[in-house]
């Protein structure tokens, strides 16, 4: 139970930096679309997306693959630790280099003529996005969740800082509506012809800024690649960087194909690029549970490498496993009966309203992420990484089948569907072929109905209505205690052993 206390305290520092610069992040998107241009927007979006899958390329699984040998494999940690680093730093400068030089023709592909600078800054991030990997996963292996969490949440503010001073004051101050005496000194530093490159600038400082925090607080290493040695490292990562891959088409690929695939005037008086919008609005609706996956995971995958050597790490691990479940399957039921009061605070404006019957299903199709996570250490413990692989690529087929099968049917449900029946399936395959490799005692039973029964809540709250609001929120959200009272019956027994143990303790 310390081991299930420490996790969760951890969970929770890490939560708060995740959740806290995701949050501050999204509330710079009112400022992007009242100060850029849709041009600028559009590109900011972009290219961003390109980003999300060079940033799997530039890391190829070696984050994993720095816990796995660290921790489980009787090795120098602080070998492992400066092989590995040095490693991403030749590969990320190289990989970095090739799209600096290749600026000018990535700019003229992609049609952004004459910008060919943004591509130079972009190979920039993501060099020092990928060289930064190692340092930050060195401070979650050793269990310093708050040094991660300051480094993170500085670099998130750093960033924010910049875009607002750049974006906001700058442009006011330069336009003469503030402090205008100061115009001439913002003229030397500030462009107005400049809108997302301020974005990437500011993106870039920001990351530099962390370099040698990051590396003062991993202490220096000595620089030097060991092939033999990192031989068997990079065979354990090879398969995760597909798996990444596969991964980043699982989570974008029905948002960036759904306009393509529904028909014109399936919802009506709208067009399928006006729907992708609300499609995509709502997805951030599903985010509240991402984040706590995220969290989540930040903190356990060191946890479960520094367990796996106990002869009990298979009991701990399922009860991790049935706390997690318990946990999102009220977090579901909670954000679903108040999609009326999160709609309106989030989504501002007209006609996003109509696509908030999908969140429950998005919701319920990142938990499954979050059990299917759960259930991959078994092949991270076992170097079977391959599976991550097979799995993630079968996800991906079922993603593309899903949305092209069902999007023309069922429109923006179909698109929900293909995000909840993808982790479903991985979930499901990855769960008995691990049974089989590292055989773990999981409540499976009880899961399955936790799971059924709180998405069953979930809809029941959403389209219930109530008649006066105040009755109607407090009895939407009454949904959440009847959960938590049907849990608490079920696992009465572990409750009884819970607070006899409190008990003894406190005695």
């Amino acid at each position: 139970m310390s081991q299930l206390k420490k996790l969760a305290g951890q969970t929770a520092v890490y939560g708060i930096s995740s959740i806290l610069g995701r949050t501050v992040n999204f509330l710079l998107i009112p400022i992007y679309t009242g100060y850029l241009t849709k041009d600028d927007v559009g590109a900011y979006t972009a290219l961003y997306g390109y980003m999300a899958l060079f940033n799997i390329i530039f890391t190829y699984g070696m984050e994993t693959t720095y816990f796995r040998y660290a921790t489980g494999k009787g090795l120098d940690p602080q070998k492992v630790f400066a092989q590995i680093q040095s490693l991403l730093i030749t590969t990320s400068l190289s990989l970095g280099a090739v799209i600096y030089l290749s600026a000018p023709t990535l700019a003229s592909l992609l049609n952004y003529e004459g910008q060919e600078h943004l591509f130079k800054w972009i190979a920039w991030v993501l060099a020092i996005d990928a060289i930064l990997v190692i340092p930050y996963a060195k401070l979650r292996k050793e269990n310093r969740a708050f040094q991660f969490a300051f480094t993170k949440l500085s670099n998130i503010l750093i960033n924010v800082g910049l875009n607002i001073f750049f974006i906001v004051f700058c442009y006011h101050i330069w336009n003469g509506d503030w402090l205008a005496n100061l115009s001439p000194y913002i003229g030397k530093i500030y462009n107005p012809e400049w809108g997302v490159e301020y974005i990437f600038l500011s993106n870039l400082v920001a990351n530099a800024a962390m370099v040698p925090v990051l590396f003062w607080l991993t202490k220096k290493f000595r620089f030097g690649i060991n092939r033999a040695f990192l031989k068997p490292m990079w065979h354990y990562a090879f398969p995760l960087l597909f798996m990444g891959l596969a991964g980043v088409i699982n989570e974008t690929f029905s948002r960036t194909t759904f306009e393509y695939l529904l028909p014109e005037g399936f919802y009506e008086g709208l067009t399928a690029r006006e729907v992708t919008g609300i499609f995509g609005a709502n997805f951030k609706l599903a985010i509240l549970m991402n984040l706590i996956i995220q969290a989540f995971k930040y903190a356990a995958e060191p946890f479960f490498f520094n367990q796996a050597a106990d002869k009990n790490s298979p009991e701990l691990f399922a009860k991790v496993m049935h706390v997690f479940v318990i946990f999102c399957s009220a977090l579901m039921i909670a954000v679903s009966v108040n999609l009326d009061l999160l709609g309106t605070l989030f989504l501002r404006g007209d006609g996003y309203a109509m696509g908030n019957y999908i969140v429950p299903v998005l919701l319920l199709g990142y938990l499954m992420l979050g059990i299917y996570f759960n259930l991959s250490i078994w092949f991270k413990l076992t170097d079977q990484t391959k599976y991550s692989f097979y799995i993630t690529v079968i996800g991906a087929i079922v993603t593309i089948v899903v949305l092209f099968t069902l999007v023309p049917i069922l429109g923006l449900m179909g698109g929900a569907l293909s995000t909840l029946c993808c982790y479903t399936v991985m979930t499901i395959i990855c769960y008995f072929i691990g049974q089989k490799y590292f055989p773990i005692p999981y409540q499976t039973g009880k899961a399955v109905f936790y799971l059924l029964f709180a998405f069953a809540l979930s809809y029941l709250g959403f389209f219930w209505g109530w008649g006066n609001p105040i009755l109607q929120f407090i009895g939407r959200n009454s949904l959440v205690i009847v959960f938590v009272v049907v849990v608490l019956w079920i696992e009465k027994n572990e409750v009884r052993q819970l607070f006899s143990r409190f008990k003894k303790n406190k005695i």
